[in-house]
């Protein structure tokens, strides 16, 4: 196979590939009511001038499956973490001890799962459109070599593979809406 096309379809695995993980990265910011260390990992403390993860100024955990619990390094971060927490849109009343932050998450309504099932497809259905976009970019340039003297066959193959690579990630894709609904859904 033509060395070009072999670059192309690599570049395109990898960019398919970031794509997914893109995907799960977001799934895992929907909460499914059970309290995940990483619920907070998109809220960003100010930290003397500098806008930081929490994770980089205090220690996160779960003591349970309802409550996450937020430990500063310094007593002085309480109050700023409190802040970013509460102007964050995760929803959920901070409540802090002088010492340490609790975040206390309430069991989901039904009404409530399904918007974050509605929610869900809707990320996945980003991550599909990203990698039809990979595929349609990824043919455009193979449309190229053909034009720059690759033989036909060669593009003919290229094109297959990609749609092989295409119909590989929209089903790792689907595959993990359907872990995300079964962990939403389940009470």
């Amino acid at each position: 196979m033509n060395e070009d096309i072999k670059f192309l379809l690599d570049s395109a695995k990898d960019d398919m590939e970031k794509a997914l993980q893109h995907t799960a990265h977001e799934l895992n910011k929907i909460r499914a009511g059970k309290a995940r260390a990483n619920m907070v990992d998109g809220i960003m403390v100010d930290y003397y001038g500098s806008m930081v993860p929490i994770s980089q100024v205090a220690t996160v955990n779960t003591p349970d499956a309802r409550s996450i619990l937020i430990k500063p390094w310094e007593k002085g971060m309480l109050s700023e973490i409190e802040r970013s927490i509460n102007n964050s849109d995760i929803g959920i009343r901070p409540q802090g001890d002088g010492e340490q932050i609790r975040l206390n998450i309430p069991p989901l309504t039904e009404e409530r799962r399904r918007d974050l099932v509605k929610q869900s497809k809707s990320e996945v259905e980003t991550g599909k459109v990203r990698v039809r976009t990979i595929r349609k970019d990824t043919n455009e340039e193979l449309k190229k070599l053909l034009k720059d003297g690759v033989s036909e066959d060669e593009t003919k193959t290229g094109e297959e593979k990609v749609q092989q690579l295409t119909d590989q990630y929209i089903n790792k894709l689907d595959q993990m809406l359907t872990g995300k609904e079964q962990e939403i859904m389940t009470v």
